[in-house]
């Protein structure tokens, strides 16, 4: 393992502890909704955007403690944004991250509510621990709000579940997935500017690089739902193809489709040469998108 790698994964291990002190207690009632909220938050996953955020906060000079709550923030909410995504109303799959999803573990019910409590509970955390009285503070809660908001996450959403069996151009599916998964990793990217009041150009040339990483990242996953072994991806294959979904694979072919995402990767690491900072863990993780197996 590189350095850069045994650094990332120290990340992720010390971002589970932080990511657990933040849910309530199976013990305390709700009960159900609360082991419901612990089991879909805490099933690991790639930790891929508080990963992100604590390299672009490195980048800044700012330390893990102060990008803690943006880190869990917008974990809450992507853990949130899986469990509806995964319910009969949407995709309708029965695994995720290698385990039954939530409401096949629970009910519809539950998980609808587990998923609403976790986006709660990510404002709350963003509110009560991000500096008070800082106008960087308010601005940060504004730009996840509207990442994860009809203009971003749920949008895309929407927009993915309109297209599903049609053909739509490589540009309709670009947008959908600069919303639906590209903007929460772009506000990864940001939210530590914000808090570091980075000046506009280096907050520029990170939002592209976010940006970049975040449409990189959707093509391979929908390489991977081809190629990828459910073993190693924790989620079933071929699973686009059987709801007839637009994927980029389906649209531009799986050779272009992986040049795509290395053209995008390469742009991103591009961007971060006008960064002042150690930028290299943001190199790497540019990289990693497009070679992960999972």
């Amino acid at each position: 393992m590189t350095d850069r790698a045994t650094e990332i994964a120290g990340w992720r291990e010390r971002f589970e502890s932080v990511l657990s002190r933040h849910l309530p207690v199976e013990s305390e009632e709700p009960c159900m909704l609360h082991r419901a909220m612990r089991y879909s938050a805490l099933s690991g996953g790639k930790r891929f955007r508080p990963v992100l955020i604590y390299a672009t906060g490195k980048a800044l000079g700012l330390s893990l403690r102060q990008l803690d709550p943006v880190a869990t923030a917008i974990e809450l909410i992507h853990a949130y944004s899986l469990i509806h995504d995964d319910l009969p109303a949407m995709d309708d799959d029965d695994l995720r991250r290698g385990r039954p999803t939530c409401h096949r573990k629970f009910d519809e019910a539950t998980a609808i509510l587990a998923g609403d409590a976790l986006q709660a509970l990510a404002f709350e955390v963003l509110s009560s621990e991000l500096p008070a009285g800082s106008a960087s503070s308010l601005q940060v809660v504004n730009e996840i709000s509207n990442a994860c908001g009809s203009t971003g996450m749920a949008g895309g959403q929407a927009l993915d579940l309109a297209a599903v069996g049609k053909t739509i151009s490589e540009k309709s599916l670009v947008t959908m997935h600069r919303l639906k998964t590209g903007a929460l990793i772009r506000a990864s990217a940001t939210s530590p500017c914000i808090l570091a009041e980075a000046g506009e150009e280096t907050i520029k040339h990170l939002a592209i690089y976010g940006e970049c990483v975040g449409l990189a990242f959707q093509i391979h996953d929908d390489i991977l739902d081809v190629t990828g072994n459910s073993e190693l991806t924790g989620k079933s294959t071929q699973a686009d193809i059987a709801l007839n979904k637009p994927t980029f694979p389906s649209i531009l072919g799986m050779e272009d489709s992986r040049k795509r995402a290395r053209e995008l990767r390469d742009e991103a690491v591009f961007h971060l040469q006008s960064v002042d900072g150690d930028t290299i863990s943001l190199s790497w993780l540019a990289d990693y998108v497009i070679s992960r197996d999972r």
